[in-house]
């Protein structure tokens, strides 16, 4: 079983990868290699912070790993929260803060379509690659469902009548931005380890 690192403190997002990847990866958090410390994200895209986490762990561990940085771009505000979405309403904010200034922001907009995306950087054996994945959606007026995280409860991908945090896992997890970035990056993997 190959194992690697997954540059995350986010057990959401650790959860979903694993369910992602199923059996012949083990996945490994932050927590599982003993690293505790909050990696700087300075990047100005997704591309970068992916990057920097993941070049992070490898300088500081020298093992394989992949991390992930993920966004909601609104377009009625300009892409953002985009490169912010974790901390738009600032530093040690939670999911809820985030999503309440993004419903004040909208307050009044009629224009609510937005795109999650997500940006995953492997090093492996020296090389990094990069796989991405994104799905179109908009944001409504109100919370709805009590699964997902972040901005899930805001968020109708195009083609459904649900939130993603009202969706069942599997069903979030074949159409989100970081499950079609996970299935990119999952197919490189076995392609590159099989069995």
């Amino acid at each position: 079983m190959k194992k690697i690192v997954f540059a995350t403190a986010n057990i959401h997002k650790l959860r979903e990868v694993r369910e992602i990847l199923g059996d012949g990866f083990e996945v490994v958090s932050l927590k599982d290699i003993d690293f505790h410390e909050d990696i700087p994200e300075t990047g100005d895209t997704l591309e970068e912070n992916a990057s920097i986490k993941s070049h992070h762990i490898l300088e500081r561990y020298n093992i394989d790993c992949f991390a992930d940085d993920t966004g909601l771009e609104v377009d009625a505000l300009g892409g953002a929260p985009g490169v912010y979405s974790a901390r738009y309403a600032g530093e040690h904010v939670t999911y809820d803060d985030n999503v309440n200034k993004l419903l004040s922001e909208l307050e009044g907009v009629k224009d609510r379509t937005a795109h999650f995306r997500t940006v995953i950087s492997l090093l492996l054996d020296g090389e990094e690659y990069f796989f991405d994945g994104s799905v179109e959606g908009h944001i409504i007026d109100h919370k709805l469902g009590s699964g997902g995280f972040g901005y899930d409860p805001v968020f109708v991908p195009n083609g459904f009548n649900k939130t993603f945090a009202e969706m069942a896992p599997e069903t979030k997890n074949a159409i989100s931005h970081r499950g079609r970035a996970i299935k990119k990056f999952a197919d490189f993997l076995k392609s590159n380890f099989p069995g």
